[in-house]
C-alpha cells in the first residue's frame, strides 16, 4: 500500500493499525530499514513474527514507540539513558533498559526490553494506539529488502506492506543502559563516542 499523497498515507496508516489490531503481521517502513511489526502487547502475533523469520525463540526484539511516554511504560531509564533519550530521540537509537514488573512477559529476553523513538511519521502514528514490536524485514541472519516490494517478495504470506519509498539504511545502534556504562550491543548509525559524548556531559 503506497503512501505517496497525504490521503493514501492516512489510508495507509489507518490499515496498518487495523490489521495490528487483528493479530497481524505488517511490513512496514520504518527510518532506518524494512521491518516487520506486530502489536507488542499480542503474544500470539508476536509467536507469528518469529515464524516468519525463521528467528529463534531467545532472540529479542525491539519495541517502538509513539513517544518518550510510551517507552517509560515498558522500562525504567535511568538519568544517562533518559539523556541518551532526550538527544537522539527520534533516530537510530534502540535503548536497552530494565523492563518494568507489569511490562509484557514476552518482550525481552527475561530482565531487559530495547526500546526506541522512530523518526518517521507514520511509523509514529501506526505507533500511536501502543507500541510495536518491530524487527528488520528479513529472514534471520540474511539481508534485509531496501523497498516494500522485494518484502512482500520475500513474505508472500503478509497482507499487509506500506509502501513507504526505498530504505537503504543501516539497523539502529542498540546500546545495553543497563549498567554504569553505556555497552554498545550492535553498530548502526549512532556512534559509541557520540553516545559518551551525551552521557558524560
Amino acid at each position: 500500500m503506497r503512501t505517496g499523497s497525504a490521503a493514501a498515507r492516512s489510508r495507509a496508516i489507518a490499515a496498518a493499525t487495523e490489521a495490528l489490531r487483528r493479530g497481524e503481521v505488517v511490513g512496514v517502513p520504518t527510518d532506518t530499514v524494512y521491518g516487520l511489526a506486530v502489536d507488542a502487547a499480542d503474544a500470539d502475533a508476536m509467536q507469528q513474527l518469529f515464524e516468519l523469520k525463521e528467528r529463534p525463540a531467545d532472540r529479542s526484539i525491539a519495541v517502538l514507540v509513539a513517544d518518550p511516554a510510551g517507552a517509560e511504560s515498558l522500562v525504567r531509564l535511568t538519568a544517562q539513558a533518559r539523556r541518551l533519550a532526550e538527544h537522539f530521540w527520534p533516530g537510530p537509537l534502540t535503548i536497552v533498559a530494565p523492563s518494568r514488573p507489569d511490562a509484557p512477559a514476552h518482550l525481552g529476553t527475561g530482565t531487559t526490553i530495547g526500546v526506541r523513538l522512530p523518526d518517521d511519521g507514520i511509523m509514529q502514528a501506526i505507533a500511536a494506539p501502543g507500541p510495536l514490536a518491530v524487527t528488520s524485514a528479513n529472514l534471520h541472519g540474511g539481508p534485509t529488502p531496501s523497498n516494500a516490494q522485494g518484502v512482500a517478495e520475500l513474505f508472500p504470506a503478509l497482507r499487509l506492506v506500506i509502501d513507504g519509498g526505498p530504505r537503504p539504511g543501516a539497523s539502529s545502534t542498540v546500546v545495553d543502559m543497563t549498567g554504569p556504562t553505556p555497552v554498545v550491543l550492535r553498530e548502526g548509525p549512532v556512534r559509541l563516542d557520540e553516545i559518551l559524548a551525551v552521557v558524560q556531559g
